[in-house]
């Protein structure tokens, strides 16, 4: 899988085709299975990343947001955070070259990603830190890592508040673990929900960062909630945090 074939465009190559296909609807099966079918086999973004070899449509969602913010540099160490299947992981490797660094993280188990380091493991376990620091060559953790992606989301109830605190929570941890491995300059990924971010996520991004944006990339469907909130220009932890004792 060449990086030459994918190009930069990130743009899913046939956005301005008309794709529409019809799908005949089988016997018993549930009317919201057939639409989400139906709007699978019509999304020029599916098919487009199965004619380049992406896991998942989702690859073009972070290859528009590093074509607008340049969050992945070649020669880059980077961290997919809940990385399966490895859509994200394999626009990561590509971006990276060969002289960079890819861990994809997952708690579940995950198929290899050629040029990457997959990694099976709790990002919020104290092992992992030392581990991931490991595969990137570092010491312990601090400075390991240049771009720290987060396309996580947790199961959703239904209740747009309670998904919406529950998504923030995890982009919250997500940032926490981001502050452990960057190195100055670095950027942060992170999916949360339209409304924006809560005001202490917020706070604690321009803590920490020198530019954070809300943005939703033309890959996210029109009709998802879903947005991603992009920090770059990392300044370090927080003194106050980084200098506060155990226990």
């Amino acid at each position: 899988m060449s990086n030459g074939a994918k190009g930069r465009s990130g743009r899913g190559g046939g956005r301005g085709r008309n794709v529409k296909q019809k799908l005949r609807t089988a016997r018993g099966r549930k009317i919201s299975s057939t639409r989400w079918l139906q709007r699978q086999l019509s999304d020029p973004y599916v098919a487009e990343a199965k004619r380049l070899g992406y896991r998942s449509r989702a690859a073009f969602k972070l290859a528009q947001m590093d074509e607008r913010y340049h969050l992945l540099k070649p020669g880059g160490r980077v961290v997919d955070l809940g990385a399966a299947p490895g859509g994200w992981t394999q626009v990561a490797v590509e971006r990276a070259g060969e002289g960079g660094r890819v861990v994809g993280l997952d708690i579940s188990e995950m198929e290899p990603v050629p040029g990457a380091e997959i990694l099976q493991g709790d990002f919020l376990e104290e092992d992992c830190l030392e581990r991931l620091s490991a595969l990137l060559g570092g010491d312990g953790g601090a400075g390991v890592a240049d771009a720290v992606l987060s396309d996580m989301a947790p199961p959703a109830t239904g209740h747009r508040p309670t998904d919406h605190l529950r998504i923030v929570a995890l982009a919250e941890a997500a940032l926490d673990f981001a502050e452990a491995v960057l190195a100055p300059g670095g950027c942060f990924v992170a999916k949360v929900l339209q409304g924006g971010s809560e005001p202490e996520l917020l706070k604690k991004l321009r803590r920490s960062f020198r530019k954070v944006h809300h943005v939703k990339p033309p890959a996210s469907r029109a009709d998802s909630a879903e947005l991603y909130v992009v920090a770059t220009g990392f300044r370090g932890r927080p003194a106050a945090e980084a200098d506060e004792p155990d226990g």
